[in-house]
């Protein structure tokens, strides 16, 4: 299967198509048009305009105002490839490398930005390819893009730096010849144009967003099963509640319980206490919440991907080559730092149903186990999910609070919104293993409510879960079951 890359709108939902079916790439006949038209567009305007031409005949950022000799200027791209490549930390996770390239082909493809034609084919070529440039987490500060990440990622293409191809790391060069494939020559502006860009910033962000889509669900699936394992009570999914208080997340997490719930023995049946927990009672508000955000963010994420973000920009339709900073990646560290505390909240929350569920209260044994005392049962899991939320919490600090001038000062105000990517990866990796363990915790204390049944879904969905993760009758070494259980979760 092959996607085109086009001038068309690139939608999350299309990028999570790409890389799930494992598409390949391919230029649109338009897209070809736009790219070679800005590039002849470029060598032409060089040849004409005796004023500089900021990244395109001058040195970068505070340097900007010493100009470079025509001779030199393929030098000048190469040099700030290079010097650029300072990245280091833990590598960049494979599955957001892959979506680096494809939205720096996105993103190239428009016509804005004057590279050659061959030097997006060849990172299209990566893509399908599988060879993955090692890139490396720390090193950019999101705002004159992400100038550090994106040469790691960009020097494979002129046989420098490191890939990852069939499951080995090996020097660009070598691939490059078992390919047949020589190293691209750079002409101007090109360097640049590959360097600047929110790609890193941008593909962090599209993973968290699908993976928060795909939790957002699982949190409801699995607080379901929490509520009916706790004898909770169904009036606070009433319908009758919410249009009330119409918020658009809180609404479908009401109506997302009520359909997980339509049948259930254990939910209709009569109850002895008069309300729950908020962390059950309230989950339409605060799951909802969180839905909200991942809509907004969602929304802004869909704009950035579908933009031209390196500089300068070039308009070839009104004659302008515009130093400007469609870099700058404040629109979206924000939002990306946002989404990171609606993401954590879903943990924050899954954690309180566990302490509740190992409480001993409402007939449930404490710490789930028939014989407590002799055994510890479920006591140390909540420890680690209180751990991991813990953790959470000191990662959702703003990083887009945070600027450090750079460049001799020309950079005198920056996102920080590559710390807000990486934090946010963290903090969904941590909330799928908190709905991991609220989930280990939540069939095993459903097993104590038989023989009344939930609905036939949650049921079914527990079922499921047996196949992979035990009941628990006596101690025994738990964290297999956590990885498990974890897994499980990943495929939800």
């Amino acid at each position: 299967m092959i996607h085109e890359i086009s001038s068309a709108h690139l939608s999350i939902e299309c990028v999570e198509a790409i890389l799930k079916e494992n598409k390949k790439l391919a230029l649109s006949e338009d897209a070809v048009g736009r790219i070679v038209r800005c590039r002849e567009y470029l060598d032409n305007k060089m040849k004409s305009q005796k004023e500089p031409i900021y990244g395109v005949t001058t040195g970068f950022g505070s340097l900007c105002n010493i100009s470079v000799g025509a001779d030199e200027l393929s030098q000048l791209q190469k040099n700030l490839m290079m010097s650029h490549a300072c990245g280091t930390g833990e590598r960049v996770p494979n599955e957001i490398v892959k979506l680096m390239l494809l939205l720096k082909v996105q993103s190239l493809s428009y016509g804005h930005s004057g590279v050659q034609l061959c030097t997006v084919q060849r990172l299209v070529d990566f893509f399908n390819e599988d060879i993955l440039p090692v890139v490396y987490q720390q090193g950019s500060l999101g705002a004159s893009g992400d100038l550090s990440p994106l040469a790691h990622m960009c020097l494979p293409l002129i046989g420098l730096g490191e890939v990852e191809y069939k499951g080995r790391i090996v020097k660009a060069e070598e691939v490059l010849k078992e390919k047949g494939w020589e190293p691209i020559e750079l002409k101007s502006k090109e360097g640049l144009a590959l360097l600047n860009g929110t790609q890193f910033m941008s593909s962090y962000g599209v993973w968290a967003l699908i993976q928060s889509k795909r939790l957002s669900r699982v949190a409801d699936l699995v607080g379901a099963i929490s509520l009916e394992a706790f004898d909770g009570r169904q009036e606070p999914f009433d319908n009758s509640v919410h249009v009330v208080r119409a918020h658009n997340g809180q609404l479908e997490t009401a109506r997302v319980m009520r359909e997980l719930l339509a049948g259930s023995e254990l939910i209709a049946r009569k109850k002895v206490h008069v309300q729950d927990p908020y962390s059950f009672r309230c989950i339409p508000q605060v799951h909802g919440a969180s839905k909200d955000t991942i809509a907004y963010v969602a929304s802004v994420l869909t704009t950035e991907i579908n933009s031209a973000t390196d500089n300068p920009t070039i308009v070839p339709d009104e004659d302008k080559v515009i130093s400007a900073g469609n870099f700058h990646g404040q629109p979206i560290a924000l939002p990306m730092d946002f989404l990171a505390i609606a993401v954590a909240e879903l943990g924050n929350i899954s954690e309180r149903r566990i302490y509740q569920l190992i409480s001993g209260e409402r007939g449930l044994p404490k710490f789930l186990v028939a014989k407590p005392g002799l055994n510890s049962g479920f006591m140390i899991p909540q420890y680690t999910a209180a751990s991991i939320v813990s953790q959470s919490k000191g990662l959702c600090w703003p990083a887009s609070c945070d600027s450090i001038p750079s460049s001799q000062g020309q950079e005198d105000h920056v996102s920080m919104g590559s710390n807000a990517a990486t934090k946010l990866y963290r903090v969904v990796c941590n909330t799928e293993r908190v709905l991991a363990i609220e989930l280990f915790n939540a069939a095993q204390a459903l097993e104590f409510r038989r023989p009344a049944r939930s609905s036939e879904k949650l049921e079914a969905l527990v079922a499921e879960y047996r196949k992979v993760v035990p009941f628990v009758d006596d101690d025994q070494v738990m964290y297999p079951h956590i990885a498990s259980s974890v897994e499980f979760v990943k495929g939800l």
